[in-house]
């Protein structure tokens, strides 16, 4: 055998693996790493654990359940991915591993390059200055769409539209909107709304999707052609969370196709309110010019009137017909038909006043023979009479009626009675055994040569124990 020098430092396993964990974690830390997917395990815990490998070589991953679920997808054996992580070591076992805080399909970090480096192209090109932004007009009747005509976007704008404005026009500019041929079909139908030049304003998107999908939003001649455009371009790519390149040089940046729609369309019931109090405004005009007017004709008729010799000629005939009632007022032939009116209305008065009172003795007299009528006993006795019959018979039927239920009930507890009663089962053949009183249940509470009373349906046995055997 060897001597160990003294001088030499001996390691166990736990801290060699401790030592080589702490030297991977702080000298190499944070790496991103790209390879296939195998042998992968999705644990009850919600951590996933996978292998990542390339032609040559693999290594161990781990990616814990806070970190997978910010992963927006799941992977599979086969995909081929892109990996941030940690590396470190599996202390018990000594085996290297990658911890993995972020993971995307392989190809998306490619884009996601390409996308930062043309948007810090393009900005410091100007393209994103607002001076350069034109505004939307304030009415829109003709609306262009350069969009797929057979996408979710058509439909969600239309569908806007008809609900706040059915007046606006709308012109569909058909283009593809996902492919490698995309992005010119949109340059082209941009180009096209410029030359006809017969909408308001144009909007230009799709529905949502992945990066991939959106990606012709993201080409820089789909960007020029925006810039380009004399018409005021409405960006409405995918959902609230993509941003496009197209958005950043659109006029306006619409999250989704409906709320671009929202943003372009005057809801019209809010027209037709404007509408409606400009009409009240205008009839309230109106009505204040022909008072003002009618106020100006009243005071020159005034004037006129004021001048005319017609009032002086008006005021003497009615002087005239004034002494004319006096006269006829005074002439006794006058006086004589008054009193014969008032001699003709108090006889009148009086025939009226007689008839009233004969009315009203009639009257009293019937309702005192009315009374007398209903105050006869004989009815409400008879009343009485067929009460207390009915109420004699409905007794009397109950009283039947308890009887039955309750010799029923008596007869049911009497079968259930008889039914539990031991001496019925010991009809049937069954005993009971005693030993000092008490009943027998076991063999092994009973000893040989024990007296023992085995009680029958018809009486008693007196015996003797020669021998137990229990059952086996």
């Amino acid at each position: 055998m060897f001597a160990t020098p003294s001088q030499v430092s001996i390691l166990s396993v736990s801290k060699l693996n401790r030592f080589a964990k702490r030297v991977l974690e702080s000298e190499i830390g944070l790496v991103w790493v790209s390879g296939e997917i195998s042998n992968f395990v999705a644990a009850s815990s919600g951590h996933w654990y996978f292998t990542l490998k390339d032609s040559q070589a693999q290594v161990r991953t781990a990616m814990f359940k806070g970190a997978n679920q910010k992963a927006g997808f799941r992977p599979k054996a086969g995909d081929k991915v892109v990996v941030r992580a940690n590396i470190s070591l599996y202390e018990p076992r000594g085996d290297y591993q990658l911890i993995a805080q972020h993971i995307e399909p392989e190809g998306i970090g490619q884009l996601k390059q390409a996308y930062e480096a043309l948007k810090l192209a393009l900005q410091e090109e100007g393209l994103f200055n607002q001076e350069h932004k034109k505004p939307l007009p304030e009415r829109v009747t003709k609306l262009g769409v350069v969009t797929s005509p057979t996408g979710a976007a058509v439909h969600d704008i239309l569908h806007v539209l008809g609900r706040r404005n059915p007046a606006i026009e709308v012109i569909i500019y058909p283009s593809l909107v996902q492919g490698e041929t995309a992005a010119a079909s949109i340059v082209k139908q941009i180009e096209i709304a410029n030359a006809r030049n017969e909408v308001d304003v144009l909007i230009v998107g799709r529905g949502g999707g992945s990066l991939e999908d959106l990606w012709p939003f993201n080409e820089q001649v789909v960007a020029r052609a925006i810039f380009a455009s004399r018409l005021p371009i409405v960006s409405a790519v995918g959902h609230e969370v993509d941003v496009t390149i197209a958005d950043f040089v659109a006029d306006f940046r619409a999250p989704t196709p409906s709320a671009a729609a929202e943003s372009i369309s005057q809801d019209a019931q809010v027209l037709m309110r404007n509408i409606e109090q400009a009409r009240q405004r205008l009839q309230q005009s109106i009505r204040h010019r022909f008072r003002d007017a009618a106020q100006g004709l009243d005071i020159l008729l005034a004037n006129f009137n004021a001048a005319s010799p017609i009032r002086d000629i008006n005021r003497h005939q009615q002087m005239l017909q004034s002494l004319q009632n006096r006269l006829n007022a005074s002439h006794p032939k006058t006086a004589i038909m008054t009193k014969q009116e008032r001699r003709e209305q108090l006889a009148t008065r009086l025939q009226r006043a007689f008839n009233e009172y004969l009315n009203n003795a009639n009257a009293k007299h019937k309702q005192s023979t009315l009374q007398l009528a209903q105050c006869n006993p004989s009815k409400e006795l008879k009343q009485y009479e067929r009460h207390v019959s009915q109420l004699s018979a409905r007794m009397q039927s109950a009283q039947t009626a308890l009887l039955t239920r309750l010799e029923r009930a008596l007869g049911a507890k009497a079968d259930l009675l008889n039914s539990v009663s031991p001496l019925a089962t010991m009809s049937r053949g069954y005993s009971i055994t005693y030993c000092d009183d008490q009943i027998l249940r076991s063999v092994d509470n009973i000893s040989k040569h024990d007296t023992v009373v085995t009680k029958l349906a018809d009486g008693e046995i007196v015996s003797s124990v020669i021998s137990t055997k229990p059952a086996k």
